[in-house]
């Protein structure tokens, strides 16, 4: 094995997280809340209310949040519910976290007439900080929110079983947890990322979860560039030994290891060109989650730019966010 004594790259835990959430809802639930769960029509769909929860999160008062989701249920009873969700992945404890529960709980239900469940998962390394609750009491009167917590460093103990289990989010969480316990360990973390793989590959799973579970480990456990490609190679390997083909469908990866050689030129550039196409939209949703941040809820003017944008405009525009006072100065104040 190569020696490497690179320090790893900072960890991303926002942009995984977001995806699988997105992408695995009702295993999200069914590990994390299953009392909850038991009480979903799944077979009646879900909705994600981005715009819904964009109009009520402009206050930077509130503090950072961290793959905020609302998301429209309809219960075994027929009656269609909000479910609010926060993950919060940051390392620290934040004093204000049950209070901005809170408000959004009640800012929910007082905009849209709503009931609104909220649930929250920790993902910092605190284990004795577990905040499920906040209110007050005057003059006779008391408001109080009590939420269900979920808390990743009780999973700590139990990696094994995480594995073995057969739901995305244990495969996730098992992975989040060798992401945190090798972060300043090169040899270690390409490791754990190795068996991951190879558990990926075991797995009876669908081809696209196993895709898609294989991009949230990558994302999650960065490696130094040299580990990196060895950890290519013995991918293809284990492509070949195992008669499969997962890891070759991830554009990244079919890339960076040339395994297109036996595809036509034309194919080749197509590959190319979504492969730029999506660098752009992801530098795109990040660039507008900045913009929300600093200055609320987007114009469609401000939409519609940032998806035609090439990738000096997002580079410029980006440099701009924190400089400048106005939602139209970080365009050159030209709206259209």
């Amino acid at each position: 094995m190569i020696e490497i004594n690179t320090p790893l790259p900072p960890d991303d835990y926002d942009s995984p997280w977001k995806e699988a959430v997105e992408r695995y809802f009702p295993a999200f639930m069914a590990f994390y809340f299953p009392a909850a769960d038991a009480q979903i029509d799944w077979a009646k769909g879900y909705d994600f209310l981005e715009q819904e929860l964009r109009a009520l999160s402009q206050d930077a008062e509130l503090g950072k949040r961290y793959v905020d989701k609302l998301v429209k249920v309809t219960l075994l009873d027929g009656e269609e519910k909000w479910v609010y969700i926060h993950i919060e992945v940051q390392g620290t404890r934040q004093t204000e976290f049950a209070e901005r529960m809170f408000v959004y709980n009640y800012r929910i239900y007082d905009h849209y007439r709503r009931p609104v469940a909220s649930m929250a998962v920790l993902a910092d390394e605190d284990a004795g900080w577990k905040p499920g609750v906040f209110g007050f009491e005057v003059l006779g009167c008391r408001h109080t929110l009590e939420f269900p917590v979920v808390k990743l460093t009780d999973y700590h103990d139990s990696l094994e079983d995480l594995l073995a289990a057969d739901n995305a989010f244990a495969f996730i969480t098992a992975a989040h947890i060798l992401t945190r316990r090798t972060r300043k360990h090169p040899q270690e973390r390409y490791a754990a990322k190795q068996r991951l793989v190879r558990l990926l590959y075991q797995r009876q799973w669908e081809k696209q979860q196993v895709i898609d579970l294989f991009i949230v480990v990558d994302w999650l456990l960065h490696l130094p560039p040299a580990l990196e490609k060895q950890l290519q190679s013995e991918i293809k390997i284990l492509e070949e030994a195992e008669s499969m083909r997962y890891v070759t469908s991830i554009e990244r990866f079919g890339i960076e290891k040339g395994i297109e050689q036996g595809l036509e030129q034309g194919l080749e550039q197509g590959l190319e060109r979504g492969r730029q196409e999506g660098l752009l939209a992801g530098e795109a949703r990040i660039l507008s989650r900045q913009l929300e941040r600093r200055f609320g809820v987007l114009p469609d003017w401000v939409v519609d730019r940032l998806n035609r944008a090439e990738q000096t405009e997002l580079e410029c525009w980006g440099d701009r966010v924190v400089s400048v006072s106005t939602l139209e100065a970080v365009f050159d104040g030209a709206a259209h």
